[in-house]
């Protein structure tokens, strides 16, 4: 690229976040990668990648993730917000634990490192983008997939995709989401191939590559915000 930008990914360390920031580095952007282990994620050393470790829901982490992609790159261009947790249970099942977790990790830290990031984009002047990954659960509940608390959070966030697309839309700094359906990694490790085909109307099963490339379409798409992108074989549209 011409004009190099920054992306932060959160939640970098395998699955989805991992193949987000290979898409970026294979396109030449720098990269900022962070979970809690990322050192250890196997990255290849380059002088396009910045690692943090520190868990996202703390906002200490946030603040290191930001300088480190200042310091390094000197801006900050994109923000992915991967990192999430997910299990399904019961809803009267869960506990106040799980609903703290979902909290802390799903929403704290999308809120944390997206304020700091935006602050960092005002100040630029140039625009920017923030992408979240949510869920098609949030907008397509499924029978056999009780997933009413944790999607309290990622309908949340679809939520605040839309409302901070319009609040930042005069600055140029656009606000999208990915909401994936049923996707191949480490989450679905014991999910049989055969039972994830029949949760999408096509049958069949996303890698993580779909997901990042559709992220790379929204952060690259100018004139797109307040968009929520389902990548889940057509399974928000209805039964089938």
């Amino acid at each position: 690229m011409a004009d190099k930008k920054t992306v932060i990914v959160t939640g970098a360390s395998r699955g989805i976040g991992a193949a987000v920031a290979h898409a970026f580095l294979d396109r030449g952007y720098n990269v900022v990668a962070t979970s809690r282990n990322i050192s250890r994620a196997g990255y290849a050393p380059s002088q396009n990648l910045a690692l943090v470790d520190g868990d996202i829901v703390q906002a200490e982490t946030a603040e290191k993730v930001a300088a480190a992609a200042i310091h390094t790159f000197g801006t900050i261009d994109h923000v992915v917000n991967v990192a999430g947790i997910f299990f399904t249970k019961p809803f009267i099942d869960y506990t106040a634990d799980d609903f703290h977790a979902f909290v802390s990790t799903n929403l704290e830290g999308f809120l944390f490192i997206t304020q700091i990031a935006v602050k960092r984009m005002l100040a630029q002047g140039t625009g920017g983008s923030v992408t979240t990954i949510t869920a098609a659960l949030a907008d397509n509940p499924m029978v056999g997939s009780p997933a009413s608390v944790p999607m309290l959070t990622k309908g949340g966030l679809n939520t605040i995709t839309r409302s901070l697309a319009l609040e930042y839309a005069s600055n140029n700094i656009r606000f999208n989401a990915v909401a994936p359906g049923v996707v191949d990694t480490a989450l679905h490790r014991e999910t049989p191939k055969e039972v994830m085909k029949t949760l999408s109307p096509m049958g069949a099963i996303a890698d993580a590559k779909d997901i990042a490339e559709a992220v790379m379409y929204l952060v690259e798409a100018r004139y797109v915000t307040g968009e929520v992108l389902h990548v889940d074989g057509g399974a928000h549209v209805g039964r089938w």
